[in-house]
């Protein structure tokens, strides 16, 4: 988890599969629904109704794909049973039923696919809102790592989740302790170290006169010879 700008978005969430995974369950993606919705969610309890920003729109986007699949493609929805209502348009170019504008399902269908989308998407929302409410200390902690870290991963957020104080991530520096400490103030400047022309003047010019030669010709002739 980062807020470190990523291309066009503002910060990024990663989840990493603890194996491979060729299926998802019914359970596993309304968890991924609930998961989308955090961000927002965050948003509403930290700024309020009218502090919530556009930053969630991607998340919206796909909780809403998930949803729809879920009752028009993958069967997972009771009300709606396992029928696939979408047309398939993985042979569009094969000229498919894609291209004839054909429609597998009628207006009233369409409207209870509506519905029951919009069932699955309150209820993942109302699900994560209440998960949030109930572990706000964690979700404050969080926070306060990632404004700390600016990025965190499993290891901190196992922490946040224990209730113990996140550690620094592993290439972390703490200020002060190495090359990567931040400057506090303008450097002192340089001291050159001191002449010692004046002390010495009076010598050079004593063994020019025993030498008979001139402080300008190191050679001991005329100047300008």
């Amino acid at each position: 988890m980062t807020i470190i700008p990523r291309g066009r978005a503002l910060g990024v969430t990663m989840f990493l599969p603890e194996q491979d995974r060729y299926s998802l369950s019914r359970q596993q993606i309304i968890s991924q629904i609930c998961s989308l919705f955090g961000g927002r969610i965050a948003e509403e309890m930290t700024l309020g109704p009218n502090g919530v920003t556009t930053g969630a729109s991607n998340d919206i986007k796909r909780a809403t794909e998930l949803a729809h699949n879920m009752v028009a493609k993958w069967g997972l929805s009771e009300e709606m049973g396992p029928i696939m209502y979408d047309e398939d348009e993985s042979h569009q170019f094969l000229g498919g039923p894609g291209q004839s504008g054909g429609k597998l399902k009628s207006g009233e269908t369409t409207s209870r696919l509506d519905k029951e989308v919009r069932k699955i998407i309150d209820g993942c929302y109302e699900q994560a809102r209440q998960i949030l409410e109930d572990n706000r200390d964690k979700l404050d902690a969080m926070a306060e790592a990632l404004m700390q870290y600016e990025t965190i991963d499993a290891d901190q957020l196992k922490d946040i989740m224990d209730g113990r104080d996140p550690r620094p991530p592993k290439d972390w520096d703490e200020p002060g302790s190495g090359g990567g400490s931040p400057v506090t103030g303008d450097p002192e400047p340089s001291k050159e170290p001191e002449s010692s022309a004046d002390t010495s003047d009076g010598d050079e010019e004593e063994d020019d006169k025993g030498s008979g030669r001139r402080p300008s010709d190191p050679l001991g002739g005329p100047a300008g010879s």
